[in-house]
């Protein structure tokens, strides 16, 4: 008997404005950390394109599209992804460096970047001396430190409590306000509908409900 597959995702045609600020909601399995994936081109589609800054990423290759992403995209985790064994400020060195930057340089702007979200006091604290707010905010100083035009932000505020969620989602909407970086965050909390430009209602795989198409912007 042949295995039957079900797409995750079907007819998704979705464009994001630079400078938008827009969450991607639904229940578990409705899609949302597949189209995430799919935009950080962390996953490829099998059918369909994903085009970032005018460039056609589903047919770059694997190197190519590795720099791309380095270049151009900056990732927040529900689970942090901060390694365990490196400080705060080693975390956020962390992308700076792989491209070559010099140490010194990824020292002065990773704790430029984490004194700007409230922590130039934990700079040597390793992640298990950190809460989960401040966790989460060594997490956005390591998404930006390389300045991306987008940030993809995958139920960033899941394993926090609700004030610090809400905390968690002010702080990413004063950055998108202060740099225009677009940011495309999934979240299953309607709590946090109310604090984006444009929200996205995501069930069973397609699109349910989308609040507005861009206007006036150039496509990130």
């Amino acid at each position: 008997m042949g295995v039957s597959r079900i797409p995750a995702l079907r007819g998704i045609d979705l464009a994001v404005a630079q400078g938008e600020f827009v969450a991607v909601w639904g229940p578990s399995g409705s899609g949302k950390s597949t189209l995430c994936n799919l935009v950080g081109t962390l996953d490829a589609p099998t059918a369909g394109r994903v085009l970032l800054r005018g460039c056609v990423v589903t047919e770059l290759g694997e190197d190519a599209r590795a720099d791309f992403r380095s270049r151009n995209l900056g990732f927040i985790f529900q689970n942090f992804n901060l390694i365990p064994v490196l400080t705060a400020l080693e975390n956020v060195m962390l992308p700076l460096q792989i491209p070559g930057m010099p140490a010194a340089e990824a020292r002065e702007r990773a704790a430029a970047q984490l004194a700007r979200l409230g922590l130039g006091g934990h700079l040597a604290h390793r992640p298990d001396k950190l809460s989960g707010g401040q966790q989460q905010r060594v997490a956005i100083a390591r998404a930006l430190a390389t300045e991306p035009s987008l940030v993809v932000a995958d139920e960033p505020t899941a394993n926090l409590d609700s004030d610090t969620a809400l905390e968690i989602i002010d702080m990413l909407r004063a950055i998108n306000r202060e740099r225009g970086t677009t940011f495309l965050i999934s979240t299953h909390d309607q709590r946090l509908l109310g604090r984006v430009d444009r929200r996205i209602l995501l069930r069973d795989g397609v699109i349910a409900e989308d609040t507005g198409a861009p206007v006036g912007k150039g496509a990130s």
